[in-house]
């Protein structure tokens, strides 16, 4: 049995082949595909030498969006950068700071402070951060207007040390040092000095806030450092306990005042020296104290025979009972020639009588103050 043909109706396979001739004989032998991988390969070739060729011209361009310390200078070239970066970075860093202290004002300089930021560096990394990764990456970059966000820190460099000296100097030149309360004596008696507070500046604190005005002079370039109170030890609170006894000779008046916790406690009669022997005025203290002593003669003419002897305690020692030495070979003794009392008749010390200096003595320990007037 014949198979049924599945040719279309009015297929005629000597005319298909007679129309199809011409055709078959032009394109004998073609191969299409090595052709058309070849005209792309020669395509991607030429667009990848170009991409090249363009990111080479662009070798000493910095990319949109770098900036260095918050300034822009993406698309610029290096040099360029250099003189942008001096304008809007090391320009402002020029102008000194000034520390106010009360009234006073102190600046250093940035030479002084050896102030400087190397902007060639600077401008030398952003251009070599901004050529990360393949030439190819950078060029569609920037044909398609895209930008990097790369923001390169400015190293602000400074001499610490000048700093630190700047800083003491103000320090040193502010400083106001507390004062503790006192005693103003006359020979009418004791006047109350009042304390005052102190006041010094935070070294540490200053060193940084100048660090920073520095560095940073968006932030301004005057600064104002913290103040530290310094408060007296001895006020008039407490005054009276720093002075458990003190001693006023009035010498006009033949007078000894003793004070006990700066509230008059007695008032005595005294002899004081004679004329060209005047018992030495001043602010002394007690430095010795001795019962019954002995007299160490001073060598000097008055003494006569008796210069540069000692006399033991007995009727030929004019030095009764005690001795509080005051100021070199002067002091406060006893006497038993109360005559000379309220007269100036001494060669230079105090005479009391002998009850009183008992008295006296037994009240002021060592290191009193004794005010002559």
């Amino acid at each position: 049995m014949e198979a049924e043909s599945t040719r279309p109706p009015g297929y005629n396979a000597q005319r298909l082949r007679e129309r199809d001739l011409p055709l078959l004989k032009r394109t004998r032998g073609w191969r299409p595909l090595p052709v058309v991988l070849g005209a792309l390969a020669a395509l991607v070739v030429l667009a990848i030498g170009a991409a090249w060729l363009y990111d080479h011209s662009r070798r000493n361009t910095i990319a949109p969006g770098v900036r260095v310390g918050g300034v822009d200078i993406g698309g610029l070239s290096v040099n360029a950068a250099r003189q942008r970066l001096q304008q809007q970075l090391v320009a402002p860093l020029t102008s000194p700071v000034t520390v106010v202290v009360g009234h006073r004002h102190f600046r250093i300089t940035a030479r002084g402070a050896q102030v400087g930021i190397a902007v060639g560096s600077l401008a030398d990394q952003a251009l070599q951060d901004s050529r990360h990764g393949w030439f190819l990456g950078r060029a569609l970059d920037a044909l398609d207007g895209r930008s990097v966000n790369i923001d390169i820190p400015a190293q602000v460099t400074y001499s610490q040390a000048a700093v630190r000296r700047f800083a003491l100097r103000v320090a040193a030149l502010t400083h106001r040092a507390a004062r503790d309360a006192t005693v103003a004596p006359t020979g009418a008696g004791l006047r109350r000095v009042g304390s005052h507070n102190g006041l010094e500046v935070k070294t540490s604190a200053l060193i940084g806030q100048v660090e920073q005005a520095l560095q940073h002079p968006s932030g301004g370039r005057q600064v104002v450092p913290p103040l530290h109170l310094v408060r007296p030890k001895v006020t008039l609170h407490n005054l009276a306990a720093h002075y458990p006894a003190y001693i006023i000779i009035d010498r006009a008046a033949f007078k000894l005042r003793f004070y006990r916790h700066l509230r008059l406690a007695h008032t005595y009669t005294i002899a004081v020296g004679m004329q060209g022997l005047e018992t030495p005025a001043g602010l002394y203290s007690i430095q010795d104290k001795q019962t019954n002593p002995s007299w160490h003669v001073p060598n000097s003419s008055w003494a006569g025979a008796l210069a540069g002897q000692t006399i033991p305690p007995g009727p030929q020692d004019p030095i009764k009972a005690r001795w509080m030495g005051v100021n070199g070979g002067a002091g406060i003794h006893g006497t038993d020639v109360l005559s000379s009392l309220g007269t100036a008749a001494s060669h230079g010390c105090i005479r009391m009588s002998i009850p009183d200096v008992i008295q006296l003595y037994n009240q002021v320990p060592l290191n009193t103050p004794v005010f002559i007037a």
